[in-house]
This record gives structure tokens, C-alpha cells and sequence, in this order.
């Protein structure tokens, strides 16, 4: 992940694996987990900006560390530990956060995108949650977000089908914040940004906080859910979706 600050008091943090459209390897899973506490502690933060390199946010999870949990009980237990310190550490981040969303948003990356306190996309940003196409349950922050921003029939929709939604859909539905035209993105997220820096920071970091209090009453059944997607890489299924990943084909399960 590469780290500058474009302006006074903003930081902004760029998924990047080149040639893998930002997908997240161990080392980046990791990172993506621990960031959030350093920008909490860093005094110079007012507001951070997070996207991806390349027109791209990112494609999820890298296909040889999924494989490697599928293998390892150790190395699986590592990344749920990761994964649900993502979503949490997000959550309770004091410092307002701005995902500038383009391309497809996919996993681990999705989950920062759409816990971000103000999301923009570009309009032909993809959003897919993917997991069920995968094998596993919906576990990295679904339900903790997506019933809460559009509502059970639309989360269960394009959860359970693993249906995309482009950056005008989510807008309308309210999965997203903000749509702008693609080439808008990273100078809307930082503009945004500037604003947020320039408030009250306190203002800000209380209603932030009252704010996230809806998401933490639904942490049982990210939980849950979670655990479950983790029971699943111990499955018949994922290997299947990983296969049918690799081989560029629909899965047979």
C-alpha cells in the first residue's frame, strides 16, 4: 500500500499490486488490517483518502492466499483474525475516511470501500461481493453494511446471486455515497477529504462514532457471518470456485 499526502492534514493510502488490479496477498491483507489503528494515532491525520492504482480499487482476495487457507488451519485462523479486524478497526478509526471507488471492488477491498464514512464511485465501477461464486459464505462485511445502506431485498439480491452493481446502481440504491464520472473520482474523494480536515475535527470524530453505533448493534451477525465464510474454506466448494476462477469458467458445485 503506498502512503502520501496530497494536502495538509490528508492522507491517502493506494492499494497497489500491479498487473493484479490491486488484488490483496498476505502481506497486503495484513496491512489493510493494521493501517487503520496507526492513522487513529497519528495526530497529523484530519481525513485519509483510500483507492486503488490503475483504475481499479481492487479484485479481492489473491488467489494463491485463499489456497494457502484452504491448506493451512494456522494461516486460516491468521486472516480471520484480519479480516474481521478490517471491519472493525475501520469502524472505530476516530479519523473520517473517503473511498474513491473505480473499477471493480471485490473482497477485502470492498469492505474498506463501502465502511468508509463517505464513498464516491465512478459511474462504471463494478461492486460484486463474490463470495458465494467462491464457496463461502458472505462474510467480510456484509452483513454488517449492506442491509443497513439498501435495505434486505437488494442485499440479499446481489449478495446471494453475486450480482454486480455499477457505480450509477449504487448510488441509487444507496450502497454508495456519491457517483461522479469516472474521470472525477480521485479529485472528488479529495476534495472531500480537504473538507473533512478543514472541520471540526472533534464534531466530526463524535458523529462519526454516534453514527457507527448502528453498525456495531449488527456486529453479531457479521460475526456469524464471518465464522461461517471461515467454515467454508474448509469445504468441497471453494475448491471448486477457486478452479473455476483460475480456469475463467462459471463453477459447478
Amino acid at each position: 500500500m503506498k502512503r502520501d499526502t496530497p494536502a495538509e492534514g490528508v492522507l491517502r493510502l493506494t492499494l497497489s499490486t500491479p498487473g493484479k488490479l490491486n488484488a490483496v496477498d498476505m502481506d497486503g491483507h495484513r496491512e489493510l488490517a493494521e493501517i487503520w489503528r496507526e492513522v487513529d494515532a497519528d495526530d497529523s491525520v484530519r481525513a485519509v483518502v483510500i483507492r486503488g492504482e490503475g483504475g481499479a480499487f481492487s479484485a479481492g482476495g489473491d488467489l494463491a492466499m485463499i489456497e494457502e487457507m484452504m491448506r493451512d488451519h494456522a494461516v486460516r485462523m491468521r486472516i480471520f483474525t484480519e479480516a474481521r479486524d478490517i471491519v472493525y478497526n475501520v469502524l472505530n478509526c476516530s479519523k473520517p475516511i473517503v473511498s474513491a471507488i473505480e473499477g471493480p471492488a471485490v473482497g477485502a477491498g470492498l469492505a474498506v470501500a463501502l465502511l468508509a464514512d463517505i464513498s464516491v464511485a465512478g459511474r462504471t465501477a463494478r461492486v460484486i461481493d463474490g463470495h458465494t461464486r467462491l464457496g463461502v459464505a458472505a462474510g467480510d462485511h456484509a452483513a454488517i453494511i449492506w442491509p443497513l445502506l439498501c435495505g434486505m431485498a437488494k442485499a440479499k439480491y446481489h449478495l446471494l446471486l453475486c450480482e454486480p452493481v455499477t457505480g450509477e446502481q449504487a448510488e441509487a440504491m444507496g450502497l454508495v455515497s456519491l457517483c461522479v464520472d469516472d474521470d472525477q473520482v480521485d479529485a472528488k474523494a479529495l476534495e472531500l477529504a480537504l473538507r473533512l480536515a478543514r472541520g471540526s475535527a472533534e464534531a466530526i470524530r463524535l458523529t462519526k462514532y454516534a453514527l457507527n453505533n448502528w453498525l456495531r448493534l449488527a456486529g453479531p451477525s457479521f460475526d456469524a457471518s464471518l465464522a461461517m465464510e471461515f467454515l467454508g474454506f474448509t469445504g468441497p466448494d471453494v475448491a471448486e470456485g477457486v478452479r473455476a476462477l483460475r480456469e475463467k469458467r462459471p463453477p459447478r458445485f
